[in-house]
């Protein structure tokens, strides 16, 4: 069984427009939300084997709140540059050439993709994915290699907004 969770980057700061998007830092909300989702994955007992995240400034800080949040070393949080920006078919094959020895991943990044990953790996079209949603799925397999089309089941979908 692999389990594979999609997740939101926490909510961003448009405060300073000569940011280039990639450097945008989070805003307060981003803040507190990322924190209190971190918590309500240890609490589940869903420590990640790894996190892959977008190298974008709220992507990779979102990245090192959820890792300290749960336990996992921020240092080995692996940083990739496709997930910035990624079409659908670059994340498919980021998630088909994962590591087999990790059973559950962590993977950090943005919409509208994140939400097309959903739809495609699970069949389930999703209408929204806030800021620090996650998208919880599992696939009957050993193997990421495996990871087909709708192959996966969309175990829980969560978000800050139904927790306040």
């Amino acid at each position: 069984m692999k389990h594979l969770l999609l997740i939101r980057h926490a909510k961003s700061s448009w405060d300073d427009p000569s940011l280039a998007d990639f450097d945008r830092p989070l805003n307060a909300r981003g803040l507190r939300d990322a924190p209190f989702m971190g918590s309500l994955l240890k609490f589940r007992g869903l420590v990640p084997d790894q996190i892959i995240s977008s190298p974008a400034r709220r992507a990779r800080d979102t990245a090192h709140i959820l890792a300290r949040a749960t336990g996992f070393n921020p240092a080995d949080i692996d940083l990739r540059a496709e997930v910035y920006q990624a079409r659908l078919p670059d994340l498919i094959a980021l998630v088909r050439t994962l590591d087999d020895a990790w059973r559950r991943v962590y993977l950090i990044g943005h919409n509208p993709e994140l939400m097309d990953l959903v739809d495609w790996l699970t069949g389930e079209a999703i209408d929204h994915l806030p800021t620090t949603g996650i998208a919880s799925i599992e696939f009957p397999t050993e193997s990421w290699a495996h990871i087909m089309e709708s192959a996966g089941r969309l175990v829980w979908l969560d978000m800050p907004k139904r927790h306040l």
